[in-house]
């Protein structure tokens, strides 16, 4: 992933959102359990660093990458 990759903007409806809530809203990840083991496994970043928080509170502005996708929350 490179900073030229595009990031799709996602509403989230308000304020902040945790990572594990985020993934699966923005359609990133299915379930739940895949959230789990994604995190887990290093596979997603926060602002281009890996983050194995599932709880971890995304607020407006952070980008979440997975599998080479990019997506901003937005209130």
């Amino acid at each position: 992933m490179t900073n030229a990759d595009p990031i799709d903007d996602v509403s989230i409806g308000g304020e902040g959102i945790r990572l594990g809530q985020f993934l699966k809203f923005a359609g990133l990840v299915d379930s739940g359990g895949d959230v789990k083991a994604v995190v887990a496994d290093g596979l997603v970043t926060v602002n281009g660093e890996i983050d194995r928080r599932r709880g971890r509170q995304l607020t407006t502005g952070d980008v979440v990458g997975f599998e080479g996708r990019r997506v901003r929350v937005l209130p």
